[in-house]
């Protein structure tokens, strides 16, 4: 026989028990949907965790004032300013692994409407460096130039929403937007890069869509803050190119506490650390998917050498009958490899579709981002043949060792 006629009888056998080859399948099916949906599960939130980090900046680190009682707050300031311009400025000209800088304050806002609209925006001041340090883009016109900061200019740039709800269908740039009792005059407007999440690894994320960006000097002159109020309330440095970002983190915490006398009202954020702390999650993740998975494969693997060495008991007067019209052993153990590899394609191709519709699912409930992979793909029907060629040996093994006139003696 050749090949083409053993898998269409492969296939036949298959199709005449339908309920005891659709149990064999079950799991193949749930096996590889498991392997797919983890590695999609997993890519995606790979991809999501550095569009994440890329809005904090890789290679920063990030200094953040500490949110304290007032009556803490109060006993610190007899000792401490918080952070200031100054500590940047120190950091900057005493610490020489930092290539660039950045710092901004909120602003507390009442009030903030166009002549269009009104919106519920943050209001930044920031310094122009921001926009490299948190990886800002331009849609059109310019961000904060320098000398904005140093003549204390009355302009901003906005978020896309910002845009969008302040003047609907309109070019925004050159218009006016009240913030509290100041008028500014929009110079410039970000593209859209909404992030999905409001945090990472316990680290709340900015969401430059719905910001609005003056120069740090504009609003420390034109705005009020609280008496106890650090001047700044964040940081960023960006380290030179092969610097541990553990090591400088170190250095700049020590340098920082002399600075405020050893008193803990800040704090440092280092991406790259949350980056490596959040891929040590995905991996204890993948390791317990990859188990649920493979108790799977194996579970379907035994059902397809117990399919196959039912399949062989009940034809064995069919062996017999092929080895005595000349049929030789590696025949007939290639007739049962064949069926079994049959099992193992069927169930791979359902498997694709129900991990692909189980990753939908879950993305769907838990918010978790999707990544399709061609590797997640492959391997798991890679891993699928080869858990049903191992399974299948035995059988075939046995029914080709089977003496040909006991086998047609068998009722």
């Amino acid at each position: 026989m050749n090949l083409k006629l053993e898998i269409l009888e492969a296939l036949e056998s298959l199709l005449h028990h339908k309920l005891r080859t659709v149990l064999t399948l079950l799991g193949m099916i749930f096996g590889v949907g498991a392997v797919i949906s983890m590695l999609s599960i997993g890519n995606g939130a790979e991809q999501e965790a550095l569009r994440l980090i890329d809005s904090m900046g890789l290679r920063n680190i990030i200094v953040k004032e500490k949110v304290l009682e007032e009556n803490r707050l109060k006993e610190i300031r007899e000792s401490s300013m918080g952070l200031t311009i100054q500590d940047l400025i120190a950091a900057r000209e005493t610490l020489p692994f930092l290539s660039s800088y950045s710092a901004h304050k909120k602003v507390n806002v009442y009030d903030l409407y166009s002549s269009k609209g009104t919106a519920d925006a943050g209001v930044w001041g920031v310094t122009p460096t921001h926009k490299d340090m948190a990886n800002l883009e331009i849609r059109s016109g310019r961000f904060i130039l320098p000398i904005d900061n140093i003549t204390h200019a009355r302009v901003c740039v906005i978020g896309s929403r910002v845009a969008q709800v302040l003047f609907p269908g309109q070019d925004s740039l050159g218009k006016q937007i009240k913030v509290n009792h100041a008028w500014l005059t929009v110079v410039g407007v970000l593209k859209d890069k909404s992030l999905t999440k409001t945090e990472f690894e316990g680290v709340r994320l900015k969401g430059e869509q719905n910001n609005l960006y003056l120069p740090l000097q504009t609003a420390l002159k034109t705005f009020r803050f609280k008496t106890l109020e650090s001047e700044i309330d964040e940081f960023r440095v960006k380290l030179k190119p092969g610097i541990p970002s553990s090591a400088a983190a170190a250095t700049l915490l020590h340098l920082l506490k002399r600075r405020h006398k050893e008193i803990d009202d800040f704090e440092l954020i280092v991406p790259e650390a949350l980056l490596d702390q959040h891929r040590k999650t995905q991996e204890l993740f993948n390791i317990v998917m990859a188990c649920i998975a493979g108790i799977s494969l194996l579970v379907g693997g035994i059902g397809i050498m117990n399919i196959m060495l039912a399949t062989v008991l009940e034809r064995t007067r069919e062996i017999g009958l092929r080895r005595a019209v000349g049929a030789r052993q590696k025949d007939i153990r290639r007739q049962f490899i064949l069926e079994t590899v049959a099992v193992s394609a069927m169930g791979g191709i359902l498997g694709i579709v129900f991990g692909f519709g189980l990753s939908l699912v879950i993305s769907g409930f838990t918010g978790w981002p999707v990544g399709w992979s061609l590797t997640a793909v492959v391997l798991s029907v890679g891993v699928c043949a080869l858990v049903g060629l191992v399974f299948g040996i035995y059988p075939a093994i046995q029914a080709s060792r089977l003496d040909p006139i006991e086998a047609l003696r068998h009722d």
